[in-house]
């Protein structure tokens, strides 16, 4: 059954919170900067509108992800949504830590004063309300997806990267305002515009960190990373309780998309099977498998003597 539009709307509740934010934010942002003259008011824009950007390519990604299977890509194009991942990481480290970077140490090297922090307050007092706002919703979704899983664990399990990179960066986000916050006050405080250039120099190390983390979890889900040892031990359950089956050489899945798994299975039938009960039994074991685990979108099941993989059992 297709996606209703309200139900698309709510799946992507949290990209699309986090967007309206950042856009209003990155132009609030910018406006103080050019009355103010802040460098890490400058870089805290950079950084909301390479945001912007960033749920943009994750909002793309999800909808290529969609599209079902053609002769080119017989298993879908769910990993579409990693590569977009990855770009994202790579935009956040390259465009929002670089320019903060470069922006903090041209700021110290050649510093400027400061020109009314309060309107850089009153930008900074909006977009942590907007951004708390976006960050709670990234939060209680993630929170609800987890279940009993750690937070860390969860990141680990996930398969869709959207739901932590929103969250990750909107934690960014705040972590950047405050540093800023910090930044402009303790450069019109003590007179040194310099501070606000360090202050700056700071969000960009901050988002190069998120920027890393993010890389590195979407790399492994870009080159495949096997399902939740949940569902893999629910396709040993269901395949150890058949009796013609006498053993099971091993189990191997891999994500073709956040929702979307391949399973192969390497099995010893009975030999007492004719070939057309063994074609049956496993057209019932799959049909078995995909109500237990809808996630399971292409199953591949091998008759194999348990002697004849040795080498596949041992690493399964």
């Amino acid at each position: 059954m297709a996606a209703s539009p309200a139900s698309g709307w709510r799946a992507n509740i949290v990209l699309y919170a986090a967007l309206a934010a950042n856009l209003g934010i990155a132009v609030a942002k910018f406006v103080a900067a050019a009355i103010t003259g802040s460098s890490s008011m400058l870089t805290e824009g950079v950084h909301s509108l390479v945001d912007s950007g960033n749920q943009g390519l994750l909002l793309y990604g999800q909808h290529r992800a969609k599209q079902p299977p053609d002769a080119e890509h017989p298993f879908g194009y769910g990993r579409e949504l990693y590569f977009w991942a990855f770009v994202v990481a790579i935009l956040i480290f390259g465009l929002g830590a670089g320019v903060s970077i470069y922006e903090g140490w041209k700021h110290v090297a050649a510093p400027e004063p400061l020109h009314n922090p309060l309107v850089n307050y009153i930008v900074l007092a909006v977009a942590v309300a907007l951004e708390g706002t976006s960050w709670g919703i990234a939060l209680k979704e993630f929170a609800a997806a987890k279940g009993e899983m750690g937070w860390w664990a969860a990141v680990r399990e996930s398969k869709d990267p959207a739901a932590f990179i929103v969250l990750f960066e909107d934690s960014a986000a705040l972590a950047g305002l405050f540093v800023a916050g910090i930044g402009i006050w303790a450069s019109h405080h003590w007179g040194d515009p310099r501070i606000d250039g360090v202050a700056s120099i700071a969000i960009g190390c901050i988002l190069a960190a998120v920027a890393i983390l993010l890389a590195r979890e979407a790399k492994g889900l870009l080159i495949g990373e096997r399902a939740n040892p949940q569902v893999v031990a629910c396709v040993w359950t269901i395949l150890d309780r058949e009796p013609r089956i006498m053993r099971v050489n091993h189990v191997r899945t891999i994500h073709t998309g956040p929702d979307r798994v391949f399973v192969a299975v390497s099995a010893d039938f009975d030999d007492a099977l004719t070939m057309g009960e063994g074609e049956a039994l496993i057209e019932r074991i799959e049909q078995e498998l995909k109500a237990a685990l809808p996630m399971l979108s292409s199953i591949y099941i091998r008759p194999e003597k348990a002697e004849d993989a040795p080498a596949i059992a041992a690493v399964g």
